[in-house]
């Protein structure tokens, strides 16, 4: 017995709210992302330019993101039955490795800079870093609450977020600058801004390349839910069990559950509710099999059928 369960969860209301406020704060960073990039030249700040790459990244994060959900929303067809959703996680992915290389860059472009700091204008750096964090404070007040449920916002969410610190850090370097001409500490500040974004990169990279080799994901516990699928009323066993995500937010899980002397229907229906209320399984088929009990019944019938035609021939 194959059946077949899915969840839609409001997913076109969540993915228009969530294009809606990447939109915003894409026009937002590209805005002060131009003057960013000009003042960083002028004032000579290499934490300041590695603000204005990491600006850059979040623009380019914010427009990829709200691509993939424009094409996320492209219906199912005969080629892609699973429609355009797995699109989220090659935006997450992207996303992802282009923050890793801008952090290298900017840890190169440091070291070679240690040995002879140029002059830095310090109020000037101050000033664009100032307009720069209050320009990422509302993108991720914008952000937020979307971050905790897509993979993808999550990580537009995340290039804000390390730049708002690299702001943070940049206001910092300006003022010790300021007060005690050591330019050493802008690269100083580059450097750091680098360091503290490479492991929030890597988890992310890590969940995407996880979805896309198909892995359980991080969120399901594998074990329990075995335990708990062997645990309802009259299984006995279960194989073919495989848990994988084609979104941050759409899990799917098949299995075959050994389950002969079982009420099928009643089986299906708590296998159904266990696995969308305990563990979050959005789509799910359950193979629900007969085993023991129909061979035996089979037997049976065999057996009824000989006594039946020996009956007969007696008769006669």
């Amino acid at each position: 017995m194959n059946s077949q369960h899915g969840h839609d969860h409001s997913h076109a209301v969540v993915t228009e709210g969530n294009a809606r406020k990447l939109t915003f704060a894409l026009i937002l960073t590209s805005s002060f992302l131009v003057i960013e990039v000009i003042a960083g030249f002028m004032t000579q700040s290499l934490a300041l330019l590695s603000d204005a790459a990491h600006m850059f990244t979040d623009a380019a994060a914010l427009a990829i993101a709200l691509a993939a959900i424009k094409i996320g929303k492209l219906p199912a067809d005969d080629r892609r039955t699973f429609g355009y959703q797995r699109f989220e996680i090659l935006a997450a992915l992207f996303n992802a490795s282009m923050l890793f290389a801008v952090a290298m860059y900017i840890l190169y472009e440091a070291y070679l800079r240690f040995s002879q700091p140029p002059e830095i204008q310090s109020a000037g750096m101050m000033i664009v870093a100032v307009i720069g964090l209050i320009i990422n404070l509302i993108s991720m007040r914008i952000l937020f609450s979307s971050a905790q449920d897509s993979l993808n916002v999550k990580g537009a969410y995340l290039e804000v977020l390390s730049d708002a610190l690299g702001s943070v850090g940049v206001i910092i370097g300006a003022a010790v600058i300021y007060f005690t001409g050591w330019m050493w500490v802008d690269t100083l500040i580059a450097v750091l801004i680098g360091f503290w974004v490479l492991p929030r990169t890597w988890i992310l990279l890590k969940q995407s390349i996880n979805i896309l080799l198909e892995g359980v994901p991080e969120e399901i516990d594998i074990e329990k839910l075995r335990n708990d699928l062997l645990n309802l009323n009259g299984v006995e066993s279960i194989h073919q069990l495989k848990v994988w995500a084609i979104s941050s937010k759409n899990v799917h899980l098949t299995v075959h559950l050994l389950a002969p002397c079982a009420d099928r229907n009643a089986l299906y229906r708590e296998a159904l509710e266990m696995l969308s209320h305990q563990h979050g399984i959005t789509e799910m088929t359950l193979q629900i099999e007969e085993g023991a009990c129909a061979a035996d019944a089979h037997r049976h019938e065999g057996d009824a059928h000989e006594e039946e035609m020996a009956a007969d021939s007696h008769r006669r």
